[in-house]
């Protein structure tokens, strides 16, 4: 599930998606159109996807988009039933095509539409502080607090039992019951994505959203991103400590306990049961296994089989880092 909230402009002519990849191709329909661009597991027929690493061979394998965005080099890895538009750079040319189908997620503006909450009917239903703002398309539910300052901008669904601190910014997010998220966050916000070009950066849109489930709580000073093609998803009964970075399409498990200033980079993994300490950091395109503890101050550069303690930079099973700093 991509972004409910971004209105999606298709259907697009394919013929019109060829002509901005200058990509000729013969045996087309020219009425043929795309109806959305996804992810290679969320693709169905007439939709269009993007394969651009190795990574995800399996997953291209078994795409059920018609066609796909990708390189010579990977074109072989897909099913027959999709058509391959090759392409130099395949996350540019997707930056290009997303902005086609989604032209409102490419920016991301404060919210002009918020106004008091006590001009809304959540004033007599929400215990709220002062200068509490809320958005368009805002649904709370039943004995949730919000704090002084804060702001609940516009595409954001907060269940039962709540609690929202003071000074904090929250959009394009699905809230589950319990949750809190303590004073100074900042969720749902565009990602750090771009392609970096000497004279202007190319920013690309990011069109999913942030779930949070049941009975987790965000510390005080966290961001949590919301995910480009995909979304970024916390599981129920997970604890992130003050200062954390989630950033775009991270996926966290259940029951999972994040210490401060830990930074996940965009597209990672972590399982259910993952024990983190504090100031370390994981890569992106990572995926670190169930029941695992990463040391405080590791460095996750490559994948974490299950049940595993690793630590230090690159981080190694513990008894390997233990072994070798006596």
């Amino acid at each position: 599930m991509s972004n409910p909230f971004f209105k999606n402009n298709g259907p697009i002519l394919i013929l019109d998606i060829l002509k901005i990849l200058n990509i000729n191709l013969t045996d087309l329909e020219e009425n043929a159109k795309i109806n959305d661009i996804k992810d290679l597991s969320t693709s169905n027929e007439l939709d269009v996807t993007f394969f651009h690493s190795q990574k995800y061979k399996e997953l291209a394998k078994k795409t059920k988009a018609s066609f796909c965005i990708t390189t010579e080099f990977l074109k072989n890895e897909l099913p027959t039933s999709c058509v391959p538009l090759i392409v130099e750079n395949v996350l540019v040319s997707v930056s290009k095509i997303t902005s086609i189908f989604y032209p409102d997620a490419v920016n991301d503006d404060f919210d002009n539409s918020v106004i008091n909450i006590s001009e809304t009917d959540f004033k007599d239903k929400v215990i709220y502080g002062k200068n509490v703002l809320i958005g368009k398309n805002v649904s709370i539910g039943k004995n949730c607090k919000i704090g002084h300052n804060t702001i609940i901008e516009k595409n954001v669904s907060i269940g039962n039992n709540c609690s929202i601190g003071s000074n904090t910014i929250i959009r394009n997010s699905l809230i589950s019951n319990n949750v809190k998220i303590l004073d100074n966050c900042i969720v749902g916000k565009h990602g750090f994505g771009f392609f970096p070009n000497k004279t202007k950066n190319l920013r690309y849109p990011h069109i999913g959203i942030v779930i949070i489930e049941e009975n987790c709580e965000i510390g005080c000073g966290s961001t949590i991103d919301r995910g480009s093609m995909s979304n970024t998803f916390i599981g129920k009964n997970t604890y992130l400590d003050n200062q954390i970075h989630i950033a775009h399409n991270v996926k966290i498990g259940e029951n999972s306990i994040i210490a401060g200033q830990v930074g996940i980079a965009g597209s990672s993994i972590i399982g259910s049961n993952v024990r983190i300490g504090g100031q370390a950091g994981i890569s992106g395109h990572i995926k670190v296994g169930n029941n695992v503890e990463i040391g405080g101050g590791s460095g996750v550069i490559k994948n974490i089989p299950d049940n595993t303690k690793v630590m230090g930079y690159p981080a190694k099973n513990i008894r390997e880092f233990l072994r070798d700093n006596k």
